[in-house]
């Protein structure tokens, strides 16, 4: 465990740590990137709050424990586990109302290409159901040679959709450039719309008229099947790996990190910035996400089950002291047993850049090291 405190631009490292044989203690570091990639090199679990204001006390969540069978007995092995896993899963699955058993073909279609000075841009359309179609950005870094890894990067909440992630638009943050950025770094991207902001309607709009075709189905479902048909596209891309693909999201796609790694076992690493782990740490009930349904008395289904589906694969939560926390940490901690099942305790991380919801530089190299360690430097995990 680490515990990283501001204090005065630096922070102070409690660690606490085997490392090849060696302790490791009270360690002071000055400059945030360095101690934060510090931190992530070491290869642990990090909880920690650099900068900006500390948050106030957040009350421990209260949340059932993943490890124990129908009969309250124990789990300790990963044969044992399979079972509740599966148990878990359908569970989900009756949630969210279900996935289609059948999968259209993509019928993709090039819209645009341009040939930028780093990478090449592509505007791509292709069909996620029957006559249902959705478009995106793909990104493919100049002079690329054999199969790369590739990141799917879903974007947060705004009216550029996926313009902004892509760099296709110049008032739109460049620190949110992600899909840019990891364009750069030698990855394949895809940059999806999200499905609330296609055309013709509004976010509530757009969901409505999900629910209207699948009535069984939740907001989020949508969101669900929109990153299965991602990575199906990301599959069908000559120039990238299938066995190293990857995904990062804030906000809005900090949330489709989370539901699509634990429903398609493609995704090998995940990155989810400030999208509010808890059902009750954001806006998880709205219409366009899981609805009203989870506030109704009786339901008991919880983010950590969501994020146990995904182990042993790696994954990182990026909080910024807004809609992710030190309250957050909890649904960390709660799945982390499910991953030592597995030996893959440090595959499963957490960071608290303490600024707020945004992605500072911080989050950012955070980021981008976590992905390249996990989809170029070394195997990707086995599913379960």
């Amino acid at each position: 465990m680490i515990r990283l405190d501001g204090r005065e631009g630096g922070a102070r490292i409690a660690l606490s740590a085997r490392i090849a044989g060696l302790r490791l203690a009270e360690m002071v570091v000055r400059a945030p990137g360095t101690w934060a990639r510090l931190a992530f090199a070491l290869g642990v679990g990090v909880v920690c709050v650099a900068g900006g204001q500390a948050s106030e006390s957040v009350p421990e969540p209260r949340l059932a424990s993943l490890l124990v069978d129908v009969s309250g007995k124990g789990i300790t092995t990963k044969r044992g586990w399979s079972r509740p896993r599966e148990v878990l899963r359908r569970e989900w699955l009756a949630v969210l109302g279900g996935l289609p058993a059948r999968k259209p073909p993509l019928k993709t279609e090039i819209l645009n290409t341009e040939h930028l000075p780093e990478f090449t841009r592509q505007h791509v359309r292709y069909q996620v159901e029957d006559d249902v179609f959705t478009d995106g950005y793909l990104l493919t870094p100049e002079g690329a040679k054999g199969r790369l890894p590739a990141v799917v990067v879903f974007h947060p909440t705004t009216p550029l959709q996926a313009k902004g992630v892509a760099g296709m638009a110049k008032e739109y943050p460049e620190e949110k450039w992600h899909g840019v950025h990891l364009a750069q770094r030698g990855y394949a991207v895809w940059c999806p719309r999200n499905y609330i902001f296609a055309e013709g309607a509004d976010w509530k709009g757009n969901a409505e008229r999900v629910l209207e075709r699948h009535p069984d189905w939740t907001g989020m479902t949508r969101m669900v099947w929109d990153a299965i048909r991602a990575a199906d596209f990301v599959e069908s891309l000559p120039n990238a790996d299938r066995r190293r693909m990857g995904c990062l999201g804030h906000s809005l796609g900090g949330k489709e990190v989370l539901y699509a790694m634990a429903f398609d076992e493609r995704y090998k690493a995940g990155v989810s910035s400030e999208g509010g782990i808890g059902l009750g740490f954001s806006n998880w009930g709205d219409v366009w996400y899981l609805g009203p349904r989870i506030k109704a008395p009786g339901f008991q289904r919880e983010n950590h089950e969501v994020l146990a589906l995904i182990a042993p694969r790696a994954f990182v939560l990026l909080a910024g002291n807004s809609a992710d926390h030190e309250g957050s940490r909890a649904f960390i901690e709660a799945a982390r047993p499910v991953y030592r099942l597995f030996g893959s305790e440090q595959k499963l991380r957490f960071f608290n850049h303490g600024l707020g919801h945004s992605y500072p530089p911080e989050a950012r190299a955070i980021a981008e090291e976590f992905l390249d360690e996990q989809l170029k430097n070394s195997r990707p995990a086995n599913t379960p």
